[in-house]
């Protein structure tokens, strides 16, 4: 059969966008996953945050996004009985002059809708959490846990229930687009369809560029690693604890997270990875390696920011120097008291200039949609995304809407 529109890439926003899709305007759909299993990479290594919509510029399409789709996803979850809580979480400003950044995120906050935002003087700061310390604190109730995973799996059942079909093990090798149709070479055999979505997160400009597109910007991957509290020093935090982010980066720097499976994750930081899919310390591409290193892109970031990597890189070898970053939000933190935990990656897109690009990025072209950069808050965003991406390709592609 020739399907309406495949998607490619199984993780949650490819997976949010078929399910919307499905919903409203065609179930002759294909998910494509190259993975044994749904939402492996990015999806599958995130710590788990329902971000409320704090730090992200007003206006822009990741505060837009992260405010629609958390609520929605909150609903999400109360619908199909998925576990969750909203649990809240405090931003702590710990040196003075982190505290103007608090307050412009305060005033970020207020300005993309959240709600029940609350100052924290020092002896208040005990009230949420009661082991942390700093000079100022944000309470930001509207924060929240999920299991990213579970939440994927939810949105393949649907698909598949309302007719769609998904291909796991099935990796993209060529695109040939004719007059009628896309035939999709996979080494699951051919695809043919009319259109596509390309949502391959740390594979998205590679895809585009085998699909004839210019993404004008490449992936360039950063690992995130954690440490984990011990269950005896659990009990040291209740919730979420998030130190005050620096504005020229993208991270939001090491923070302590309650998930929502049991347990409580430290960090992560953020180092260049050797791999697109480099989960451990050692993992290593020389194709990968090569392409970032060739790229003029990341040589301007390395030359500008090669202070900050270093450290960064120190960090990563250092269990030492890890636990002193995280002694700044909980001095009460010893060296033994976590242990190495899990890591994931972040496609972080780079302009050719060494510009970081900081929002959503989907591109049009005929008969296509590429989301080429798609970091977080893209989980918490996933409902509202894949909601804008299933409206540009009905209108893009002249799908029609299902009737009631």
């Amino acid at each position: 059969m020739t399907y309406d529109i495949a998607i490619i890439g199984g993780g949650i926003v490819g997976l949010a966008t078929a399910l919307k899709l499905s919903q409203q305007f065609t179930d002759k759909l294909v998910v494509i996953e190259a993975e044994t299993h749904l939402a492996t990479h990015q999806t599958g290594h995130n710590s788990g945050v329902i971000h409320s919509g704090l730090y992200y510029k007003p206006g822009s399409l990741k505060a837009k996004n992260c405010v629609r789709g958390r609520n929605e996803l909150y609903q999400f979850c109360e619908t199909h009985h998925l576990p969750f809580d909203r649990c809240g979480k405090i931003v702590v400003a710990t040196q003075d002059e982190e505290i103007p950044r608090l307050q412009t995120l305060h005033k970020r906050g207020v300005m993309n809708g959240l709600t029940g935002l609350r100052w924290l003087q020092p002896d208040e700061i005990a009230e949420f959490e009661p082991h942390a310390q700093g000079l100022l604190a944000l309470h930001v109730p509207e924060t929240g846990i999920v299991d990213y995973q579970q939440v994927s799996n939810k949105y393949g059942d649907l698909i598949e229930a309302s007719g769609g079909q998904i291909q796991l093990n099935t990796r993209l090798l060529a695109c040939h687009t004719g007059p009628h149709e896309i035939v999709l070479n996979t080494t699951k055999g051919e695809i043919r369809c009319h259109s596509l979505i390309n949502c391959c997160g740390l594979q998205s400009d590679r895809v585009a560029r085998l699909c004839g597109a210019d993404p004008k910007l490449k992936i360039i991957p950063f690992r995130g690693e954690y440490y984990e509290l011990i269950p005896e020093k659990q009990n040291l935090v209740r919730n979420l604890i998030y130190p005050v982010p620096d504005p020229e980066f993208p991270f939001l720097g090491v923070h302590f997270t309650r998930m929502i499976q049991g347990g409580v994750e430290a960090g992560p930081n953020a180092v260049f990875a050797f791999k697109r899919e480099g989960y451990d310390r050692f993992s290593f591409s020389w194709p990968d390696f090569k392409e970032s290193l060739g790229y003029s892109g990341f040589r301007y970031v390395a030359s500008k920011y090669w202070k900050m990597g270093v450290g960064e890189f120190y960090r990563s070898l250092s269990k030492r120097a890890f636990v002193k970053a995280l002694q700044k939000l909980l001095p009460e933190l010893e060296y033994q008291d976590v242990q190495r935990s899990g890591a994931g990656v972040r496609a972080q897109a780079v302009e050719p200039d060494g510009s970081l690009v900081d929002d959503f990025r989907i591109v049009q072209m005929e008969k296509m949609i590429h989301v080429l950069n798609a970091p977080s808050p893209a989980a918490t965003a996933s409902l509202s995304i894949g909601q804008s991406i299933a409206e540009m390709a009905g209108e893009q592609f002249g799908l029609k809407k299902k009737s009631n």
